[in-house]
């Protein structure tokens, strides 16, 4: 039987318009799916990377402060404290020693690291870097590695100080204790979590400035195992260009009753899982940003958290397996304190849940080393809040003591 060309023609260019529809249709349709699809498309995932409001470090800032340089002879004295509740109150611990051992011209004895619970104590090389901290403090007052024989509990006279201990505050309540008694041991205590500038600069600034920020650095195991933590975030980042949010989120502290809410995202001291991760994605970050929790162990509260960010990691997920038994599975919480203390520091963002001094040293921290996008939750009314509305006070006034020392 004849076929009529025309026929062949016209079924050539119906099959050609189909297919030509259907290349229309699924292009649309592949083109329109939001950023967080799990299609795989070259052009989405160059989108993808490029997405999330990242702002570049602004670089690290000098040191302003000129170091002190003891010039009167040391008394034969000894001062001596311990460091506790972890590395948020040590370095404000250590600024109080300094400036009071300086001021009494005294000896100031490198502490011992004690934990919350009876028992849990450290020497504090097992932290932090001896020879660094020595090395630092050097001309600015006197330091012993350990204490004198001679000096025993019995002859040491136990002191309270006031954390930012003023000379006024040294020479009614603590020189007396100390001439009368020679050596004392120190025990700071903080009426309020207080890490502002103040309007006018006191004579202690420069002291406060070294101890806090020129004294502290890890020993080389557990900076070991900080940097490859952050290293192995980093490679988890690769969608976002090896960058990563350090959330301090902590289930023991969210469950206490100071920190109970209804649920919704306003101004408080404290956020849950699934407020962190609303606000998270209120500012612009996608399911494909990484994230970093200081809760230790995974809890069932934070599955809320992760179903917004598959990404959600804890110490247990990403910590060197040979170096759990040591610094994670232990009876002792400090070390653990004291790696989230340096992640949140080393974070691209960082975002405390939680606020406080953790929060609030953390801050200091980074400001040094120019990583200011700290970000913290609060509901601001309306639809015109940007990210700038969510930066850190400390940051976006410069209003933390910190830039005191840089500049």
């Amino acid at each position: 039987m004849a076929v009529d060309p025309r026929q062949i023609v016209a079924g050539v260019l119906t099959v050609t318009m189909f297919v030509m529809l259907g290349n229309m249709i699924m292009r649309d349709h592949l083109y329109s799916l939001p950023v967080d699809s799990d299609i795989s498309i070259h052009s989405i995932s160059k989108q993808s990377l490029e997405t999330g409001p990242w702002i570049k470090d602004s670089g690290s800032l000098k040191p302003c402060w000129t170091k002190p340089v003891l010039q009167d002879e040391q008394s034969q004295g000894f001062v001596t404290f311990s460091l506790t509740n972890g590395p948020e109150y040590h370095v404000s611990q250590i600024a109080d020693a300094v400036i009071v051992a300086r001021y009494l011209r005294a000896t100031l004895v490198i502490p011992d690291i004690r934990g919350s619970e009876p028992g849990d104590k450290r020497n504090f090389e097992d932290i932090y870097d001896v020879e660094h901290f020595v090395r630092n403090l050097n001309g600015v007052v006197k330091v012993a590695k350990t204490r004198p024989a001679e000096v025993s509990a019995r002859n040491i006279a136990a002191v309270k100080v006031p954390n930012r201990v003023s000379e006024d505050y040294i020479a009614e309540n603590i020189e007396p204790v100390f001439t009368s008694k020679g050596n004392i041991r120190l025990a700071t205590y903080f009426p309020s979590v207080n890490m502002k500038k103040m309007k006018d600069k006191s004579n202690t600034d420069s002291i406060a400035c070294t101890a806090m920020f020129g004294t502290l650095e890890l020993q080389p195991e557990v900076n070991e195992v900080v940097e490859s933590m952050v290293e192995r975030l980093r490679t988890l980042s690769a969608k976002s260009k090896g960058q990563f949010i350090a959330v301090d989120l902590r289930v023991d502290i969210l469950e206490k009753k100071s920190c109970q809410g209804d649920g919704a995202l306003k101004s408080k001291s404290c956020y849950g899982p699934e407020e962190i991760g609303m606000f998270l994605r209120k500012v612009g970050f996608n399911k494909d940003t990484t994230l970093y929790l200081t809760q230790s162990r995974w809890d069932s509260s934070l599955n809320a958290l992760k179903d917004l960010f598959p990404k959600t990691y804890t110490k247990e997920n990403i910590m060197p397996i040979d170096k759990k038994a040591k610094f994670l599975d232990s009876e002792s919480s400090e070390v653990e304190k004291v790696i989230d203390f340096y992640m949140c520091s080393e974070s691209d963002v960082f975002v405390p849940a939680i606020s406080g001094l953790f929060y609030a040293n953390v801050a200091g921290k980074r400001i040094g080393s120019g990583k200011t996008q700290i970000l913290v939750p609060a509901d601001i009314p309306g639809a015109s809040a940007t990210l700038t509305d969510y930066i850190s006070h400390y940051v976006s006034k410069k209003n933390h003591f910190a830039y005191s020392c840089f500049c």
